[in-house]
């Protein structure tokens, strides 16, 4: 849980990236925040944004329109960062107060191409949305689409809005999956010119979004989970 302050009002206004008065991301809102609550809308739209959006961390568009809420939209898939923004966009739209968070995790399970270009199992500025629920900011991470969590072996990623939702420590068959190494904090908006800093320095070899032409991650990621 989340223990600062009480939400202020750009925890509900739109940026460039966190598009909040998009035609589609309040499209995409009102059609999937079913529930009377704040609460139970939030995990609806949580279930959307994870499982409606696939997860593809092999075309990370750092540009502004790559990263924002109506593309993941227009696309159909997003990586960590890109999805956690579509559900703030997505809940503030419906009134619920959304903020991102970023942290550092070491990723145990990989696949050889992502590893190849990242040369580190270390993932900077993994991405999470902090919705205001029943008085305290909650942590949702709807990254990993239930497709993947099964070709991958994972256990899904459930969010209550109640209880924080961060990533398990242990996949199904008890290895190691996901370690927090480091916090980054909670951000009003999404901080690109950091990412994009980061990045420059830490995956010097990771291609544009436009130069990756092919590639399956979840077809990989299944291959790969197969043979261990």
């Amino acid at each position: 849980m989340d223990h600062t302050p009480e939400p202020a009002p750009q925890h509900l206004g739109a940026t460039p990236c966190i598009e909040t008065h998009h035609p589609a991301v309040q499209a995409f809102a009102r059609a999937n925040a079913q529930g009377a609550s704040a609460r139970e809308k939030a995990v609806a739209l949580y279930r959307a944004v994870r499982d409606q959006v696939r997860y593809d961390p092999y075309r990370i568009d750092l540009s502004e329109a790559g990263m924002s809420a109506s593309t993941v939209l227009e696309q159909g898939y997003g990586w960590c960062v890109s999805k956690a923004v579509l559900l703030a966009a997505a809940c503030r739209a419906e009134g619920i107060p959304a903020r991102l968070g970023f942290a550092d995790v070491r990723n145990h399970l990989s696949t050889e191409r992502l590893r190849n270009t990242m040369k580190t199992d270390v993932f900077a500025w993994h991405g999470y949305t902090l919705l205001w629920l029943d008085g305290a900011w909650r942590k949702a991470t709807p990254a990993f689409n239930i497709e993947l969590c099964d070709k991958f072996g994972l256990l899904p990623l459930e969010f209550d809005g109640v209880h924080d939702s961060l990533y398990h420590p242990f996949d199904r068959e008890g290895r190691q999956h996901m370690e927090y190494v480091n916090e980054r904090g909670a951000f009003d908006d999404l901080p690109l010119a950091q990412i994009r800093a980061a990045f420059r320095e830490i995956y010097p070899d990771m291609p544009a979004a436009s130069d990756v032409t092919d590639g399956d991650f979840a077809a990989d990621a299944a291959r790969e989970a197969a043979r261990s």
